[in-house]
């Protein structure tokens, strides 16, 4: 072998070194695309961890919105059963004035008579004849409360009206109810919705995490695939020119391009001690001028 040759022996070196590289990058591929699974798995996971959530806080909305409409329709209700109580109870109150005799004191009055005696019998220590005095005046007042109320039940038109403030009001109770029963439902129903949207929110910043991670792992698995069949391509180059060294047949150049060719090899052959990446036809063009 001539002085600036290349053997066989040393590119057959080169090309073990490539394939123990490309085989390096190989592994390190391969690891990184089980990561980008696992990655991936992880994400696709979490993301529908977070569509259930937010499917169920979607659910708890509806049903919210729904009884905040029944929230509406109930306190309508209840203003107009209300207005009805004021209206029929005020006609009430005019119409036992005019039917109420006008002698004597009006119902009211006897009612809180009868309870300030009641109240005195019960808080003040009393001498048997005082109190049967007033248990005495107690009597009279129930018995005038009961006749007048009687009187007053035995006209038509007031016990009709009565029944109606009656009913009146408690048609405005009872729908006064129903909207704190409705309201505190659908507060409810919002307080799981917005637990289940801020659990929706921490699980998506996980799963955003892990396609971070899935990115980056893919990006850095691409890299090692390139750099693998790189390599494998470089492998290939040499066995071509090793079956080529084996195969030659020298054929000589012609004189008006000898120089050129030369010239050409020797700076393919310093690219090629330099480490630097060589083609096919650098490769067949060292061959060709006797550097292989």
């Amino acid at each position: 072998m001539e002085a600036g040759e290349i053997s066989v022996d040393e590119i057959e070196q080169k090309r073990d070194l490539l394939n123990i590289e490309a085989e390096k990058h190989r592994r390190n591929r391969d690891e990184l695309n089980e990561r980008t699974r696992q990655f991936a798995d992880q994400r696709d996971r979490l993301n529908s961890e977070v569509r259930k959530l937010i499917e169920e806080a979607g659910n708890h909305k509806r049903r919210r919105d729904e009884l905040n409409e029944k929230v509406r329709e109930a306190k309508d209700q209840r203003e107009i059963w209300n207005k009805a109580y004021t209206d029929k109870a005020a006609e009430l109150v005019e119409l036992r004035r005019s039917i109420t005799p006008k002698t004597g004191a009006p119902p009211s009055k006897l009612k809180r008579d009868l309870k300030s005696l009641e109240f005195k019998q019960m808080t003040s220590v009393l001498t048997p004849d005082k109190e049967k005095e007033i248990v005495e005046q107690m009597s009279k007042l129930q018995q005038e409360i009961r006749k007048r109320e009687d009187s007053l039940k035995s006209n038509k038109q007031y016990s009709e009206l009565l029944k109606n403030v009656n009913e009146a009001k408690e048609k405005a109770e009872g729908f006064h109810k129903l909207v704190s029963e409705l309201a505190e439902s659908a507060q409810k129903e919002h307080d799981a919705m917005m637990d289940l949207y801020d659990n929706a929110d921490r699980i998506r910043k996980d799963a955003d995490e892990a396609q971070a991670k899935f990115v980056e792992s893919k990006l850095l698995a691409d890299e090692e695939h390139r750099k693998h069949i790189d390599a494998i391509h470089q492998v290939h180059d040499f066995d071509k020119l090793l079956y080529g060294i084996r195969q030659k047949q020298r054929r000589p150049h012609g004189a008006e391009d000898a120089e050129k060719v030369a010239k050409d090899a020797e700076e393919v052959f310093e690219k090629f001690k330099k480490g630097e990446k060589l083609s096919t036809e650098d490769l067949m063009l060292l061959q060709k001028s006797g550097y292989l």
